[in-house]
Order: structure tokens, then C-alpha cells, then sequence
């Protein structure tokens, strides 16, 4: 029977179930953007003192001017829809549209289209705003197109809720199909899977307590989660696979040594992966907090489970493990070893011709920032944007918050000057609707709450640029003087805006993640390895995948989200340098042990690769499927790029790590504690028959120089007898080596 681990595992199931059910997904990615930017607070002041939220622009086609005003009426009524502004909110329908300036008049209208401006009063990812986008959608069928942020997480939650669970699907069928064929049983992968499946709604389950997370992170977290643990397993297996012949048969007895020698093996194993996530806490970009934490946390409860829940299922099933046990298709890889070794100096040329351009595509690979080019062309959302491109010109909305007390010519007068801005269609605010001769005191209180209130008057800018484009950032900064020269403490806020804020935000952010994930790994290794030299090669041929990784983009003219090099960067430091620990912690227990570099290495490489590709692999296969199917580019991208960096970080480490072990041994053997054989009192001398390695003649003796004379002269002795024995007997069968340690 289960021991009480499994069964308290099982039972923890149920409130992780309700826990992940309960925590709430954020699709907005601007929320992450720090709350001390103006941008920021903007938005908050906006939603707190002005009661507008989420903003929308709704294009309707084909409708009379009498339709459409009831239209607007319906989406009037729609719950938390704040405000409506539309042509009969300026001027009475009983006026002729054709009456307006021909400047409002082309903002409203072009042939059988018409546009409105939707305000909600709650924020743009809220709940109540994503029904309600959806509701106005329902007031007409295919007459009625939404766009704005609202519109674009409405759409972006319905298409992650209907393939999330195919991103965790791939990622166990490919996983499975890895494992069957690298393991040696074919229900082994089953079990694993069952064990690192628990783990991973422990993990989602937990999120509960965080509030809530991103999409990315939701979308990322089980398949992550599942290729950066699947090695525990794996070595826990292959542990007690070992310890069963020691201990007799003795199951219980095996599988608490096998835990115990995993444990450590995994710890280690782990603390660099968690240190990468870790790493990404420190962006100011939060986003980066909430992947950092969430599968920080996923890896912590992958070690636990691994030591507590699998152990027992592994207990309980091991007959048919037994009964389906197979032979891996992993072929030896002495040859393999031999090959690489031998040739280490062109790998290390290779390397040397590939570092430069690989160092420059990473460092001009191109990066956007709009959320609606990792979306697909026929979402509602990107409908909407088109037409309102093609209709109106309008790309993007900009909104300015000044001082309600602003002098009404000061207001006209800014107005102008914006409408001058190069890429701006019309500047709207309350004076240039009503006229600076107009006395407020006379106007309908419906006109003076749509722009105004006590404290504060809202203009609306809308602009021919692209969110995110060099032009509408240029814009952004010609508004934003103009503003301030009329009202020093105004706020120029909208996507755009924040925007061209998480450009500045998310390229600083880069740079700092960059340093820690190195510096706090670098510590890392130095621990682990006892060396100061040796973090620096390893980390050297990682960031070499690294930079191989993020330039194939460059060269293949492929542009990546803004999210991609920030995280892929450290998750690939973090996941992958464990391949190159565990082939120089080898190395350098093969050099304490007496062995040349070239044998070291060489022993290391035979020992290690089986478990390197392994793990690249199995890596590999969980991200592979997810990054091949997923119609978010953010999320496939993501998938893809971790997908080739385990090969590529596989590859670096079996051909460029053994080249720069080689060239860098002496360094390392100052470097390096633990590195160079105990000085012992004496020495051998040994003489070896190469065709059995047997050996024939073997003396040791005190280490002084007459005791090293002696024994060289009966060596000699000996070698000249064993010769004129082996010519006379069996002539080219035996050859002789002579060893003094």
C-alpha cells in the first residue's frame, strides 16, 4: 500500500484544484509597469477621480444615423459602460452631421461607418469590462467592432482558455514519447509523470495565494514546470536502480539510499535553475516577479515531490516496472568521446569563428513591443483595428489629463498646437467642443461630465501611428512638451504611452537580469566546484548558447516579443548549466584520481553525455509541441526559443566545454580546490601489457632518490626479461608500457 506521503500528497490535490480554479489570470500586460511612472498613475487617476477606465473605440458600419444613435443608447445601458461619445453628444441629431467642421465631421463619419468612443468605469483587464466588451459585440452582429486594450484581453482570454490545455497535452505526449524511448521500462514515464503532474498542480494550486498571475506565466508554468524537473526523476531512478543490486533485493532499503544520494544530487542540481528565476524578481517590469516566483516555487515543490511522492509509487509498482523493463536506445558513448576529444582544438575554433557573429545577431536581434502582433489576424480585435486604420486613420488614441482650472484660450491654444503634431488625425477636449465663448455655466451637465470635472479636463488625441513604432514615440514626446508648457503637472497617458514606457523599462530591466542571473550563478558554481576559474568557463559556454540562441533571430529576420530575450536569457543560463556541471564535476574527480586532462576529459565525456542528452531532450520534447501549435506568438516564441536552447546548450557543452577544459587546465588546476592528486609519501612503478591492460611488474617505494634508482633498475630488468619472453613466445602479441606515479 501507498505510504503516508502518497496518501497526504493525494489528498493536498483537492485544495490545489480549488486553488488553481480560484486564481485569477491578468491579460493585461501593462499592469506591470511600475506604479511610480506617470503613465501609471495616470491611468489610476483617471479610473479614481475621473470614474473612466478602459477606453474603446467601436467602428459600426452600415447603420442609419437613427440606428446608430439607438445603438448607442443600447451600449449606454451596458453594465460599467461609463460613457459614450458619438456625434449626438455634441450636437443635437436634428443638426445635419454634414453641419459640423469638416475636421469633427471626418473624425465621426466615412461613408456608411461611423465611430464612437467608449469609456467603462473599471480598468481595462477587469472582469466586468471583458463582459462587457462582449456584450456591446451582441448589440449587432458583424455591424459592430470593438478595439482598444479591453477589446484585445477579451479576445486574448478566450483564444489561452481554449489552448492551454493542448499546451499541457503536447507537452506530456511528446515528454512520454522522450522517456520511452531514453528509459528502460515503458510505464516508468507514466509514473514519473504522475508524480511531476502533482507537483505542477501543487504549484498552480499555491498561485492562489499570489492573487493572481499573468497569462504568460499561466501558460508557461505547467510546461516549464515539467521540462525543468523531468531530470529529477531521472536521477532518482537511475539511483535506485543502482542501489537494489547493493542491498540484495532489499527494496525499502535501496529506495532510502537512492533518496539520500538524490537528494543532494538534486539540490544542487536545482539551486541554479531557481536562481535564474529568481532573477527575474528583480525586474522592475513585474511581470518578471510573477514568472520568477511562480516557477521558482514549481521547481522547490518538483524536488519535494520528487523525494516524497515518487519514491512511493515507484515502491509500489516496482513489479511491473520490472515486467516492462526494455533496453534504452541510447547507444554507448565511448566512441562518441574518443571522436570529440581527439578533435577539441577545431571545436575550439569553431567556436572562436562562431562567438563574434553570434554575440552580434544577440545583440541586435529585433524586438516588438505591440500586443497585437503576437495575436492572429482574425480575432475580433484585429478586425476592429483595421478598420478603424483603414475607415478613420486612427492607429492609436493618446489622452491627456490637465487641470480643470486651465484657462479655456490656454486649452484652445494647446489643442492647436497638437493638432499640428505630425501623425495626429484631431485633438478633442471639452473647449475645443464647446467653444472657449461658451460660458461651462449654461452647458447640459451630459457634455461637461464626458470631459470634465472638478478636478481635471481629459482631451483625446488620436494618431495615424502604430502603438510601439519610432513615429508614435517620436509623437508621444512633442505632446508631452507641448502639455507641459501649459500645465507642468498634466498626463499624457494611453497604450502608446505606457508603451513607450515599457520599451525604457523592459530594455534596463534586460541588463539587470542579465548581471544577477550571472553573478548569483557564477557564486553558484564556485561553491559547488570549489574554483574560481571554472564558473567562468561554464558560464562562458552557456551564454555562448545563449548568444547563439537570441542571434539565429537576427539572421532569419524574425522579430521577437520584448518579454522573449529578458527571460529566455536566464531560464536558459539557469536550466542548462547543470549539463556542464555535471560533466566538469566528473572531469575534475577524474583529475583528482590521477588522470591526464585528455583522459579526464575523456572519461567525462563518455560518462556524461548519455545524461546530458537526456535531459536536453527531454527538455526539448515538453516545449517543443507547445511552441509548434500555439497561435500567441508570445507564448510560442517563448516555447521555441527554450526549445532550441536545451539543443543548442547540449550541443556547446559536449563539443566546446572538453575543448576549453583542455586548453584552460593548467589555470584550473591552480584555480580549482580539490583538483591535483593527494601528495603521497612514495611512488609506483608499474609495467602494464597493453593488449590484456593487465599489469606484470608493480613496486612501491619510499620517495628518496636511491629508492627511485633501485626501482628503475629492477624495472629495467624486469621490462628487458618480459620482452626477450614475449619475442621468443608469442612475437607481436604483447606490447609493454612502463608507469611511474
Amino acid at each position: 500500500m501507498p505510504d503516508p506521503n502518497f496518501n497526504l500528497g493525494v489528498l493536498l490535490l483537492i485544495p490545489s484544484l480549488f486553488g488553481m480554479l480560484s486564481t485569477r489570470i491578468n491579460y493585461d500586460m501593462l499592469t506591470y509597469l511600475p506604479e511610480d511612472m506617470d503613465t501609471v498613475k495616470g491611468q489610476n487617476i483617471l479610473l479614481d477621480d475621473f470614474g473612466k477606465g478602459a477606453f474603446s473605440m467601436v467602428v459600426v458600419e452600415g447603420l442609419e444615423t437613427k440606428e446608430v444613435a439607438d445603438l448607442k443608447e443600447k451600449i449606454q445601458q451596458v453594465d460599467h459602460v461609463e460613457s459614450v461619445i458619438w456625434y449626438d453628444s455634441l450636437m443635437d441629431l436634428s443638426v445635419p452631421m454634414e453641419l459640423l467642421p469638416e475636421k469633427y465631421y471626418d473624425a465621426f463619419n466615412n461613408g456608411d461607418a461611423t465611430v464612437m468612443a467608449v469609456f467603462f468605469d473599471t480598468s481595462t483587464s477587469a472582469d466586468e469590462t471583458m463582459e462587457a466588451i462582449t456584450q456591446i459585440r451582441q448589440t449587432t452582429e458583424g455591424q459592430c467592432f470593438v478595439s482598444g486594450m479591453s477589446a484585445m484581453v477579451t479576445d486574448l482570454k478566450a483564444l489561452c482558455e481554449q489552448e492551454e490545455p493542448i499546451y499541457v497535452g503536447l507537452a506530456v505526449l511528446f515528454a512520454t514519447i522522450a522517456m520511452m524511448l531514453f528509459l528502460d521500462s515503458w510505464i516508468l514515464p507514466f509514473i514519473f509523470l504522475a508524480s511531476i503532474g502533482m507537483a505542477i498542480l501543487y504549484n498552480l494550486g499555491s498561485n492562489f495565494m499570489l492573487g493572481e498571475i499573468s497569462y504568460v506565466t499561466k501558460a508557461l508554468a505547467a510546461v516549464l514546470q515539467l521540462a525543468v524537473t523531468m531530470d529529477y526523476s531521472i536521477f532518482l531512478w537511475h539511483s535506485y536502480s543502482e542501489e537494489k543490486c547493493n542491498f540484495n533485493g532489499d527494496r525499502k532499503e535501496a529506495m532510502a539510499q537512492a533518496i539520500a544520494h538524490t537528494i543532494t544530487s538534486v539540490v544542487g542540481s536545482s539551486i541554479t535553475t531557481i536562481a535564474g528565476f529568481i532573477a527575474l524578481c528583480f525586474m522592475s517590469f513585474t511581470l518578471g516577479w510573477d514568472l520568477g516566483i511562480v516557477m521558482a516555487k514549481g521547481v522547490l515543490l518538483g524536488v519535494i515531490c520528487c523525494v516524497t511522492v515518487l519514491p512511493s509509487l515507484i515502491l509500489v509498482l516496482d513489479r511491473p516496472i520490472e515486467k516492462t523493463m526494455h533496453r534504452s536506445l541510447l547507444p554507448k558513448m565511448d566512441g562518441l568521446s574518443r571522436f570529440i576529444t581527439k578533435r577539441a582544438w577545431v571545436f575550439l575554433a569553431i567556436f572562436l569563428v562562431i562567438v563574434g557573429p553570434a554575440l552580434y545577431g544577440y545583440s541586435n536581434t529585433k524586438m516588438y513591443y505591440d500586443f497585437s502582433e503576437s495575436l492572429p489576424q482574425d480575432l475580433d480585435y484585429m478586425i476592429a483595428n483595421t478598420k478603424l486604420k483603414d475607415r478613420f486613420d486612427i492607429s492609436t488614441t493618446h489622452m491627456i489629463l490637465a487641470d480643470a482650472k486651465m484657462e479655456a484660450k490656454d486649452a484652445q491654444a494647446m489643442i492647436k498646437e497638437i493638432d499640428q503634431v505630425d501623425g495626429v488625425s484631431y485633438a478633442l477636449g471639452f473647449n475645443s467642443v464647446v467653444g472657449s465663448a461658451v460660458p461651462e455655466e449654461i452647458l447640459p451637465s451630459s457634455i461637461t461630465d464626458l470631459l470634465k470635472n472638478d478636478k481635471y479636463q481629459l482631451f483625446l488625441i488620436n494618431s495615424q501611428y502604430s502603438v510601439a513604432s519610432d513615429e508614435v514615440n517620436g509623437q508621444i514626446t512633442q505632446i508631452n512638451n507641448i502639455l507641459k508648457k501649459y500645465d507642468p503637472n498634466g498626463m499624457l497617458i494611453g497604450e502608446a504611452s505606457c508603451t513607450k514606457d515599457l520599451i525604457q523599462v523592459t530594455n534596463h530591466d534586460f541588463n539587470v537580469v542579465n548581471i544577477i542571473s550571472i553573478i548569483s550563478i557564477f557564486i553558484i558554481i564556485a561553491l559547488v566546484l570549489r574554483s574560481i576559474s571554472l564558473p567562468v568557463i561554464l558560464v562562458a559556454v552557456i551564454e555562448f548558447a545563449v548568444f547563439i540562441n537570441l542571434g539565429i533571430p537576427f539572421y532569419t529576420n524574425v522579430s521577437l516579443p520584448f518579454v522573449a530575450p529578458i527571460c529566455i536569457s536566464t531560464i536558459q543560463l539557469g536550466a542548462t548549466v547543470d549539463y556542464a556541471i555535471l560533466m566538469t564535476t566528473r572531469y575534475k574527480r577524474e583529475r583528482f584520481q590521477g588522470h591526464n586532462k585528455k583522459e579526464a576529459v575523456s572519461i567525462a565525456l563518455s560518462t556524461s553525455i548519455s545524461s546530458i542528452l537526456v535531459s536536453a531532450l527531454g527538455f526539448f520534447a515538453a516545449t517543443f509541441g507547445v511552441g509548434l501549435y500555439s497561435n500567441i506568438d508570445m507564448i510560442s516564441s517563448m516555447c521555441n526559443l527554450m526549445a532550441r536552447g536545451a539543443i543548442i546548450s547540449m550541443l556547446s557543452v559536449m563539443f566546446i566545454l572538453p575543448a576549453m577544459l583542455l586548453l584552460f587546465d593548467p589555470v584550473i588546476g591552480k584555480t580549482t580546490l580539490g583538483f591535483r592528486p593527494k601528495k603521497s609519501e612514495g611512488f609506483s612503478v608499474i609495467i602494464y601489457n597493453e593488449k590484456s591492460n593487465q599489469e606484470v611488474f608493480h613496486m612501491k617505494l619510499k620517495k628518496n632518490v636511491a629508492a627511485k634508482i633501485i626501482a628503475i633498475c629492477l624495472a629495467a630488468t624486469m621490462l628487458i626479461g618480459i620482452c626477450s619472453a614475449s619475442a621468443v613466445t608469442a612475437p607481436n602479441k604483447i606490447g609493454i608500457s612502463v608507469e611511474i606515479r
